[in-house]
């Protein structure tokens, strides 16, 4: 695996899997909207192709030669009263089976599928494995596992394709967000001194944004016959959301000691997901787990504002938040 097209690649993730690539020697070409802007440095490895996934024809010229294919791209947290369910459909579902189809006539020997652990829903299950119903509540979780079986019905030998669902990503990005678990109690912790937690009972399981780009370059590493035809979830340890507010709270103290003591409020929340993931299936079958806690996500998060790293105001800039600028913008 030479070169790589990574669908979504100037995201929140992107931003920083990218980097990681070209440093190892990957050519990689970015497929992407640029509705948050674009903050990857040019690179000689490096193509930036600024489109929408839902131009098939345009993605069958921009895949063209690449090796593999990490899909990231979507309209992601979109709760169905937030957005036009019409636009969740177009942009997560209805475009994926011609972009695979695509890549596989291109050549394409990889396509890693990157899904979410979000379509679980609620269970209470004690360990939530590949295995389990997908009971999604929201558009993003229900498209995300619709596309599933698509992938499926065109694996073969010489197009291995793999799906991974990882839990609620944290961390610092160049491409920042403050719209995900961790990263608002964070945010809130800093700005306001007081964390609002919505609900707290909910389990929510998460990993470290070095970890999952970590584990989207072992992908294209892996023997084929290790992931061909496989889902798997990619979690840190599960945390209640109030456990995780207790996090952000001590980790915001430590390193600004002048923002002591900050509060916890609890209000009522409408998102009831709730799910223990398993991530023993990549341990056992990859030997991978991840290598860095959701306090290190939180003590990242700091340092990021202690070095300036957030030129506008991480409470209201809409940019740090993904459902409110693709509302502004007003896609279709």
């Amino acid at each position: 695996m030479k070169k790589v097209l990574v669908t979504g690649g100037a995201g929140y993730k992107g931003t920083v899997l990218v980097p990681k690539m070209l440093q190892a020697g990957y050519e990689v070409v970015v497929y992407d909207l640029m509705l948050f802007g674009n903050f990857l440095r040019k690179h000689p490895k490096l193509t930036v192709v600024e489109a929408d996934l839902r131009d098939t024809a345009k993605y069958a010229e921009s895949v063209k030669g690449c090796d593999a294919v990490i899909h990231m791209g979507c309209i992601s947290n979109d709760p169905s009263f937030e957005l036009d369910s019409g636009l969740s459909k177009s942009m997560n579902y209805d475009c994926f089976e011609p972009l695979v189809i695509a890549s596989k006539q291109a050549g394409v020997k990889r396509f890693i599928n990157i899904s979410s652990s979000s379509v679980y829903g609620v269970s209470d299950a004690p360990d939530v494995t590949e295995e389990h119903p997908l009971l999604p509540l929201t558009e993003y979780n229900k498209y995300k596992g619709l596309c599933e079986p698509l992938l499926w019905k065109h694996q073969s030998k010489d197009f291995v394709c793999v799906t991974i669902r990882p839990a609620t990503v944290c961390g610092y990005s160049p491409r920042m967000r403050f719209d995900l678990t961790v990263n608002i109690l964070t945010n809130h912790a800093y700005h306001k001194g007081v964390i609002t937690v919505f609900g707290g009972t909910q389990k929510r399981p998460n990993i470290h944004i070095e970890d999952v780009t970590d584990l989207y370059i072992e992908l294209l590493k892996y023997p084929a016959e290790k992931i061909a035809g496989e889902t798997f979830n990619a979690g840190y340890e599960n945390f209640t959301v109030a456990q995780l507010a207790d996090f952000a709270k001590k980790i915001v103290e430590d390193e600004f000691p002048d923002k002591k003591p900050i509060g916890i409020t609890t209000t009522p929340s409408d998102d009831n997901r709730s799910y223990h993931v398993s991530s023993k299936k990549i341990l056992d079958k990859l030997g991978w787990k991840p290598k860095r806690s959701i306090e290190d996500a939180v003590r990242d998060l700091c340092r990021a504002f202690k070095a300036g790293k957030f030129p506008t105001n991480t409470m209201t800039d809409q940019t740090y938040f993904n459902v409110k600028t693709v509302k502004s913008i007003g896609l279709k």
